[in-house]
């Protein structure tokens, strides 16, 4: 029996709801970003609205530069599953490790990693990137779990 091809990537090796909040928000980015010119618009939107205004920028900017370096560098088209699927597909579990393990500060193993998904040559460079990218989407999955909180702390509920 031969693998279909077309599905390489795509297979489903886990859920959103098992990972940590972060790394499933990384995953609703990616697929967001890549989804529409909306989708970023929203992506855009959340860390203007998250992160201090002068960071802000450079970090939307480094999220950009990773996702579009590992696009232009891909060993093939990453496949996604849609914005709003519970599953986590192998290339989404793989650019969500590699985030993780470069965030965790491990650069060596973090390229190697990368290198599942775009050439050698650009293994360190989106390790680097990566590392950046994860750290934003921490504290921004952090500034949401706080204000969600405090609002909800703050309703009445009548029945």
């Amino acid at each position: 029996m031969t693998p279909n091809v077309q599905n390489r990537g795509g297979a489903s090796v886990g859920v959103l709801m098992h990972l940590e909040p972060w790394e499933a928000d990384l995953i609703v980015t990616l697929r967001l970003w890549c989804d529409s010119p909306e989708g970023q618009a929203k992506v855009w939107n959340e860390f203007a609205m998250t992160l201090p205004k002068g960071k802000a920028a450079d970090e939307m900017r480094a999220f950009e530069q990773l996702v579009s370096t590992v696009a232009a560098y891909a060993h093939r088209p990453l496949v996604r599953h849609g914005v709003g699927c519970a599953c986590v597909g192998a290339d989404e579990g793989v650019f969500a490790h590699l985030v993780r393990v470069a965030c965790d500060g491990d650069l060596g193993e973090a390229a190697q990693v990368a290198t599942l998904l775009v050439t050698a040559a650009q293994a360190e460079h989106v390790a680097i990137l990566a590392a950046q990218v994860g750290c934003a989407r921490k504290s921004i999955t952090r500034t949401r779990a706080a204000e969600q909180a405090a609002y909800s702390d703050n309703v009445i509920r009548l029945h």
